[in-house]
């Protein structure tokens, strides 16, 4: 009838949703080096953000116990589900990823994947660190990111996402990935970051929430010497500024950007 939208004739794909962020990893040797990066042995819950037309999904099917895939779209959603319906290992959720529990997903242990849509990577990261924390966890992300992730103390790039992975995770660049890697090609290229819990955290379960906002207070003030920003987050005097950083082993006169995660924690201990 005229208005009727016109259907997709069997097997096509669904059309890209730029508004989503799309960008279909399609490199056999990008794909296989993120495989690899989770070092699977058969036993794993595996959770994979944004599956989108299943490219690395057909890749873990064999080597995952069970594979939940964390699909927006709806139209790939169907996908999915009628490629796998035949996999009894295979789980399709239909769901925004960031209202999505991992943990209670997964049910117990589990890895994390995922070519991350750019416009919401840094969201993910976060809640990928709230506890139970995967195993392991691998991303693929816009290579500014994955740079900022492992910048070391003192870098121009250092910051919050810096610190409060380090503080509870030890990060790697697995792989740089170029944008023609994709379809279609986003603007920027993009890295295979592998994340894995530390077993040494410089902070403790309890401390987390309390020291991700000082984290992010201090680098909201990052051009400010430590002594103004511990003033102000702390709404204290210079003399009990002084002697909180005094007391974490910090030059008063010190910027963010050159502490490390560890000296992070001393100061809200002594804030404390």
């Amino acid at each position: 009838m005229p208005g009727d939208r016109p259907r997709r004739a069997p097997g096509a794909l669904p059309p890209v949703r730029k508004s989503l962020g799309q960008h279909f990893l399609h490199d056999a040797r990008a794909l296989d080096r993120i495989v690899a990066a989770l070092e699977l042995t058969g036993a794993e819950t595996v959770l994979e953000i944004g599956p989108g037309r299943g490219a690395l999904t057909d890749r873990l099917v064999p080597l995952a116990r069970r594979l939940v895939l964390i699909e927006y779209d709806r139209a790939l959603a169907n996908l999915l589900r009628q490629r796998y319906a035949a996999v009894p290992s295979v789980e399709v959720v239909e769901a925004d990823v960031l209202a999505t529990d991992f943990g209670a997903l997964a049910g117990g242990p589990y890895v994390l994947v995922g070519n991350v849509p750019y416009y919401i990577t840094t969201p993910i990261l976060f809640q990928a660190l709230e506890r139970p924390r995967p195993d392991r966890a691998v991303y693929l992300v816009q290579r500014e990111v994955a740079e900022r992730i492992v910048a070391a103390p003192g870098s121009r790039i250092y910051g919050a996402l810096s610190v409060n992975i380090q503080a509870v995770a030890t990060p790697e660049i697995v792989a740089r990935v170029p944008a023609g890697a994709f379809r279609p090609a986003p603007k920027v290229d993009s890295a295979i970051i592998r994340i894995v819990p530390r077993p040494d955290p410089v902070i403790g379960p309890g401390d987390e929430p309390r020291f991700r906002a000082l984290v992010q207070q201090l680098f909201g003030m990052r051009r400010k010497q430590l002594r103004r920003g511990v003033r102000s987050v702390a709404s204290l005097d210079v003399a009990h500024a002084d002697a909180a950083l005094a007391a974490a082993g910090i030059d008063p006169e010190a910027r963010p950007e050159t502490l490390a995660p560890g000296a992070f924690a001393a100061l809200m201990r002594a804030l404390s």
